[in-house]
């Protein structure tokens, strides 16, 4: 097939989802493009089967704000008709599926019908489109979708709670390559971050409010005064600067790294023993769901689609939103015995597997085939 793919090409957790996808499609012999402002974060070009087309935007005078949507549109249709692409899957609801909706009414009149598929990430659907500024076109777009999938049985139930929704929507979970997310033998890191053998907790975001970043440091400065404990804090963002400020008032700056965004994310990974993600709402977890695979716990919120995903007492714990002093209990209760500590990194890397690449991906295919050959019969 040759599949467009358009996604935004940063750190976010759709960005990577789409890019990875992308990259494993080119991999399975597919012709993949990549249509966006910017070459994504992880995209390179060890495959033949790998393009990417950036949108150009026009920096005329008349426009407070770029016109994205419309230098999209524009562009997908150009690479539609000259690449003469089987399926459009676009990332992320605003903008892209509206983009999409016009670029296909577009293709039309050129006698072109392409079929798009819409994947619902979280904050498209939670935040950005819960604003009534927008709901009108979120809820027009997806319906106007040829197929639709959420990340997580929770994205969908939310979807379908808060806008009328007519199309299917087809829950397929994020996914982990385990060739790239294991634990990797890097023990002169782990000694130069932990000199006396102390346990390592990580937290990696990209630092927004809804990801509380302030509870990991309130989290830690509790398991540290019990366990003797280093914290790396991987990532960057606005609440930076506040969780710098939040170390220095507990005291616990000599024991928190702050190491700004990482590509090698899997190399720190492997040192660490816990896992922390207390965030207000997560779609899916894909942080997390890398933790697991690198053998590495998790002490995450009740969010989301967190609960499909981490399983209480087994890969970690579960906490309500906000609930510090649950996390730092259950954080002491995994750290203080090596054996349970063991344990529960045997059982985060086996709940791992079964979101391993290889058996997402033809979920994916078939998918994609299936919504060719309905829109080829409408066509």
């Amino acid at each position: 097939m040759k599949i467009g793919i358009v996604c935004y090409p940063t750190f976010g957790g759709s960005g990577v989802v789409a890019t990875e996808l992308g990259k494993a499609l080119a991999d399975n012999g597919h012709q993949v493009h990549f249509v966006t402002y910017n070459q994504p974060a992880r995209l390179d070009f060890f495959s033949e089967n790998l393009f990417y087309h950036e949108v150009a935007i026009s920096k005329y005078p008349l426009f407070d704000y770029p016109p994205y949507e419309l230098a999209l549109a524009s562009k997908l249709v150009d690479v539609v008709r000259f690449e003469n692409l089987d399926i459009l899957h676009v990332h992320y609801a605003i903008p892209h599926a509206s983009a999409a909706f016009m670029a296909k009414q577009i293709l039309a009149t050129y006698g072109i019908h392409i079929p798009v598929v819409t994947t619902l990430h979280g904050t498209d659907i939670t935040l950005v489109g819960k604003d009534r500024t927008y709901k009108p076109v979120v809820t027009f777009s997806i319906n106007q979708s040829d197929g639709v999938t959420a990340v997580s049985q929770n994205l969908k139930d939310e979807t379908l709670e808060f806008f009328e929704i007519e199309k299917e929507i087809r829950v397929i979970p994020n996914f982990i390559d385990l060739q790239r997310f294991s634990m990797k033998a890097k023990d002169h890191f782990k000694k130069a971050i932990a000199p006396a053998g102390e346990k390592i907790l990580i937290h990696t975001s990209n630092f927004r409010k809804v990801k509380r970043t302030q509870d990991v440091i309130k989290v830690f400065s509790k398991v540290n005064k019990v366990i003797p404990s280093k914290l790396l804090m991987v990532g960057d963002g606005g609440e930076r600067s506040e969780c710098e400020q939040l170390c220095r008032d507990l005291g616990v700056c000599d024991n928190v790294r702050f190491l700004g965004k990482q590509e090698a994310i899997e190399e720190i990974l492997s040192v660490a023993d816990l896992f922390m993600i207390p965030s207000q709402s997560e779609s899916f977890g894909l942080a997390a769901l890398e933790a697991m695979a690198c053998k590495v716990p998790v002490i995450s919120s009740n969010a989301g689609g967190l609960p499909e995903l981490n399983i209480d007492g087994e890969t970690g714990f579960l906490c309500d939103i906000g609930d510090v002093k649950a996390m730092a209990q259950k954080a002491i209760y995994i750290l203080e015995d090596d054996a349970r500590l063991n344990q529960f990194k045997e059982n985060a890397l086996a709940r791992a597997k079964k979101f391993e690449l290889s058996l997402i991906l033809p979920v994916y295919e078939d998918y994609y085939r299936e919504v060719i050959a309905k829109a080829s019969a409408l066509a």
